[in-house]
């Protein structure tokens, strides 16, 4: 397992290790003990499984209280996935980073607590699955605005409507989100 960090602390990138032949791949997505020696202790509590259309745009969400930790992957199709620090205290708070995750590259996605989410499909029938490390609370969920100017997300859209639920539509600017200490 490799694992890659990214422009800003905390989000990773996991390339497991993948053995494949002829008749198809195994990987491991997940083995606590290897996790833990590369420095990720994570508890997950619960899993989710999405599939979505291209341009299906999710997010950017997190929960305050109660953040949850996510450890993403694709499984079909293809994402670019983003992580957008809400640490106030952090030196990179309201930057972003991103990754593209798809069923070829095999590549998962650490995001952190005390950071929001989101990915935009790329491809039709993607499947998006998640491990967190906190129980979903909808009294808790918040959205970022997923096109905040002060953010900046460079979101691949070139020939590409983002499709958005009324939860994401109306999400809040980074000045205005209930961010972390």
């Amino acid at each position: 397992m490799k694992i890659i960090p990214c422009e800003i602390e905390g989000p990773l990138v996991i390339e497991p290790d993948v053995f494949g032949d002829e008749r198809g791949f195994f990987m491991e997505s997940w083995n606590a003990a290897k996790f833990t020696e590369a420095g990720l202790d994570l508890n997950f509590v619960q899993d989710n499984h999405s599939r979505s259309q291209k341009g299906v745009l999710r997010g950017l969400h997190f929960q305050n209280p109660g953040p949850q930790g996510k450890l993403v992957r694709v499984t079909s199709g293809a994402v670019f996935d983003v992580a957008v620090d809400l640490r106030r205290s952090s030196p990179s708070f309201g930057h972003w980073t991103g990754v593209e995750l798809s069923a070829s590259n095999k590549r998962m996605f650490w995001v952190p607590e005390c950071f929001a989410h989101g990915f935009l499909t790329l491809e039709d029938n993607t499947d998006f699955l998640y491990k967190c490390t906190a129980p979903y609370a909808p009294q808790h969920e918040h959205s970022l605005a997923w096109d905040d100017p002060e953010v900046g997300i460079e979101w691949p859209l070139d020939g590409i409507e983002p499709q958005l639920s009324a939860k994401d539509r109306d999400g809040k600017p980074l000045a205005e989100v209930e961010a972390f200490a």
